[in-house]
């Protein structure tokens, strides 16, 4: 055991951690979410985080990794279109996300954007690490770019 480092952090979650540059992309996948597959699109690192909730873990994450502000998105999230305006919004549970993350990065949080769940994918597959978290919510998925301290 480790002082200071969140218990539901295994220790494959933070080699992967560790060895993520700046500007390295993990996911955090839903129970829906197709973790193996888009991992294998580019030999990404997958690693199992079965039985934890997405939200645990992202708070988890966010309390080693910085958050990448100069770049281009430091959190990505799989939205929906508004059926008047087709513009791309969160839901309820990317809002929660969106909560947590500001806790850790205002301004990563007010940077968040929302893609459909097509782009979500594409841009997944290009991802260092993808997380399966088993987690039962529905559009329980975000992408965090690492950033520097």
């Amino acid at each position: 055991m480790l002082k200071g480092i969140p218990a539901v952090l295994s220790p494959e979650m933070l080699e992967a951690l560790a060895e993520m540059g700046h500007g390295d992309m993990i996911v955090i996948g839903d129970a829906y979410f197709a973790a193996k597959t888009m991992a294998k699109a580019n030999n990404n690192l997958l690693v199992r985080a079965d039985g934890i909730n997405a939200f645990t873990l992202v708070d988890a994450i966010l309390q080693l990794m910085p958050l990448d502000n100069w770049g281009g998105d430091p959190v990505i999230a799989m939205g929906f279109p508004d059926s008047v305006t087709g513009e791309i919004k969160g839901t309820p549970v990317t809002e929660k996300f969106k909560k947590i993350i500001a806790e850790h990065d205002e301004e990563a949080a007010s940077k968040m954007r929302y893609v459909d769940r097509f782009a979500f994918y594409d841009i997944s597959k290009t991802a260092f690490c993808t997380v399966a978290t088993g987690d039962g919510k529905t559009n329980g998925c975000i992408i965090l770019t690492k950033g520097v301290f």
